[in-house]
């Protein structure tokens, strides 16, 4: 099947690659000229686990195409993917502006029926003003005969695993109710629904709202345990303990109850604040999302809660190493980070940050650019090295067994703020190590 992708952004691209790797023929188009001619030679703006060998493969055999010519793109699909960003607009609502600009240029180049594909994470009732916003413009070329569909089709990837996601995906939810589209849906993802019935066909609104649903209950589970690994923490329990003990529990499951310092990336933020104004938009008081949103948003301050306790206040001169600076591990990704709460709060306290973190260096040095009170190491050893103290912010797997000794003689004193509870309280305390972690 032919198909065109509209943003090469993590979905877009994601998406492009594994669909091209299918066997269909895929053409991604994006405003960015630079951008395009970077991917043309197998260049990957993000770091994602297997994209780029997907890419270049692809590129090689002819099945995947990257270009700045929306007509040549829409001519070329038989069904056109929207999968450009929906940033939070400054009321915390989802800005539309790129996906209906998207919509228009589709539009603007329809010569036949149309499948519109919403990839993007959008709010209830973005499909009705994509579909609006198409007939406008074909009705002022004079085609507004001209049929087409819009689908709600949202994606599920997890950043740092997104290409696995999307080669055996969960589940396919396809928001619509025209009996042929769903038949062009279906054979559309095929080649990744062969083992057992994946599609889930229901409404454009109910597909809309799945999404948000998803994303906020996954972000309810984690702000859930912060606030249980707080009530912990004063109560004397552990919550790693805890964690265990429910997460036994089939209907809690063990994913997603990690405490830590608090969630971030694309996604969990700006969709809970999005879904909080699609509430409001129609006076309903959202009180379980408003909740999650303010422990989260106070949970990204606790490991600087701690540090701050533990210096009786007076940071003015201390150098912290910091391990992770990406919102979680295997991604280059710092948007929304609990990284960025802590190191500005230690700029602000007059201390000074060594940060090291395997893949999000380059968006460090892009955020914060050349700053006295930073530097960027290029290695987690390198880091330590003179610093009063370690805090662990990003559970990357090459911070899980490192040398304590050698961690022991480059700080100043043997202590350590972990935000992940990522080594045993009992070892670090025979180890000599002031140790403190999340709820224990």
């Amino acid at each position: 099947m032919n198909i065109t992708v509209f943003g090469t952004g993590y979905v877009g691209l994601v998406q492009g690659a594994i669909l091209a790797d299918a066997g269909h023929h895929v053409i991604c188009v994006d405003v960015d000229a630079d951008k395009v001619a970077r991917l043309e030679q197998g260049i990957i703006p993000i770091y994602e686990p297997g994209l780029e060998s997907l890419v270049k493969e692809s590129l090689t055999a002819g099945r995947l195409e990257f270009t700045t010519d929306a007509e040549a793109g829409v001519t070329h699909g038989q069904v056109q993917f929207i999968a450009v960003g929906t940033p939070p607009d400054e009321d915390g609502s989802a800005d539309l502006q790129y996906v209906l600009k998207v919509a228009g240029t589709i539009a603007t180049y329809m010569q036949r029926e149309q499948i519109i594909i919403n990839k993007s994470t959008v709010p209830v009732g973005t499909a009705a003003k994509v579909r609006a916003k198409v007939a406008e413009v074909l009705e002022g070329r004079g085609m507004s005969t001209l049929d087409f569909d819009v689908v709600s089709n949202p994606e599920f990837l997890k950043e740092g695993s997104a290409v696995a996601d999307c080669q055996k995906p969960d589940r396919i939810i396809i928001g619509t109710e025209n009996a042929e589209t769903i038949e062009v849906m279906r054979e559309l993802y095929a080649p990744f629904n062969r083992n057992h019935e994946k599609i889930i066909v229901m409404d454009v609104k109910s597909a809309e709202l799945t999404k948000y649903a998803a994303n906020c209950m996954l972000a309810t589970k984690i702000s859930f345990m912060n606030e249980i690994a707080n009530l912990a923490e004063r109560l004397g329990a552990d919550i790693e303990a805890v964690r265990k003990g429910i997460g036994s529990d089939p209907r809690i499951g063990y994913h997603f109850i990690y405490p830590g310092a608090g969630y971030g990336g694309s996604c969990f933020p700006k969709d809970v604040q999005a879904l909080i104004r699609t509430a409001e938009d129609i006076d309903f008081d959202a009180k379980v999302l408003k909740a999650v949103e303010r422990r989260n948003m106070e949970q990204k301050t606790t490991l600087f809660q701690k540090i701050h306790k533990h210096y009786g206040g007076d940071l003015a001169g201390k150098t912290f190493a910091v391990w992770g600076l990406s919102f979680k591990p295997n991604t280059d990704d710092m948007r929304e980070a609990p990284s960025r709460v802590l190191m500005e709060a230690l700029w602000q306290a007059s201390a000074k940050v060594q940060a090291y973190d395997p893949e999000a260096m380059e968006e460090t040095q892009r955020l914060y650019g050349n700053r006295d009170d930073l530097s960027l190491c290029g290695t987690k050893e390198a880091a330590l090295k003179g610093a009063d103290a370690l805090v662990v912010v990003t559970e990357w797997q090459s911070f899980r067994a490192p040398d304590f000794d050698l961690i022991e003689q480059k700080l100043a004193e043997p202590l350590i703020f972990d935000g992940r509870n990522m080594f045993d309280p009992i070892r670090m305390r025979n180890k000599g190590f002031t140790y403190y972690s999340v709820g224990r």
